[in-house]
């Protein structure tokens, strides 16, 4: 496998075909999420980084070349479409829909693994490390490993709930979630309440001045947003 760290988001509404991808790429020392729809599938895209999507054409409500053409307005992470229709101009509309690959029921899970593998061999080190490295001031937050770490002081101990609210506003940044967003992403009994809270200790982690915050911002009668440098 290219990278130990490589996470997989399986999108397929079939349970079965799902749960089989999920266990053999694990099984390949993938670490892998599963999606049943599109909307599943960009819950997940909120709350963590990937290195690729595996996403079935056919699905109800929204199919796979829908979602993908949405997903590539602000989103280049690659992915690989898995469908039931062979034909020529099926694969060109996937292609020029977003994908990176294209591969046609049924197939051989070795072979997904090997197309995984050469699209990761694709993407550099360097254009990854930047993906997942948020920015502000003195401090830095890696997505990936959800370490914080301060320019003079090392690395600074912030809680799982607040690693997952910078991994949260850090991948849509400068958009702005509102309380009962945040909380219904973090799940676990977060309450609107309890997301001012951690906003206000994050604060006093990453901004120079607390009080007058440039990087967790509050925008009025909406809720917050990350501005990174």
């Amino acid at each position: 496998m290219v990278d130990d760290c490589a996470h997989i988001l399986v999108v397929d509404d079939d349970l079965r075909l799902r749960n089989l991808l999920q266990r053999y790429l694990q099984e390949n020392g993938f670490a892998v999420s599963a999606a049943k729809d599109a909307e599943n599938a960009r819950m997940f895209l909120q709350q963590y980084v990937f290195d690729l999507l595996i996403v079935d054409v056919m699905m109800p409500n929204e199919s796979g070349i829908e979602f993908l053409q949405k997903l590539r307005i602000d989103d280049s992470v690659p992915a690989i479409l898995l469908t039931a229709m062979g034909e020529t101009q099926d694969r060109i509309i996937g292609l020029e829909a977003g994908a990176d690959d294209y591969l046609p029921k049924p197939f051989e899970p070795k072979e997904l693994v090997l197309r995984i593998n050469n699209i990761l061999r694709r993407v550099t080190k360097t254009e990854k490390e930047d993906h997942s490295l948020l920015k502000f001031g003195d401090c830095t937050f890696n997505m990936s490993t959800r370490e914080f770490k301060h320019k003079i002081n090392g690395v600074i101990h912030i809680t799982p709930v607040e690693q997952s609210i910078l991994s949260i506003l850090g991948q849509k940044n400068g958009q702005i979630f509102t309380r009962e967003k945040l909380a219904s992403l973090l799940g676990a009994g977060q309450s609107s309440r309890s997301i001012d809270v951690q906003i206000t200790r994050l604060r006093k982690k990453i901004e120079p001045d607390s009080k007058n915050p440039r990087y967790l911002q509050t925008v009025r009668g909406k809720g917050y947003m990350l501005l990174t440098d």
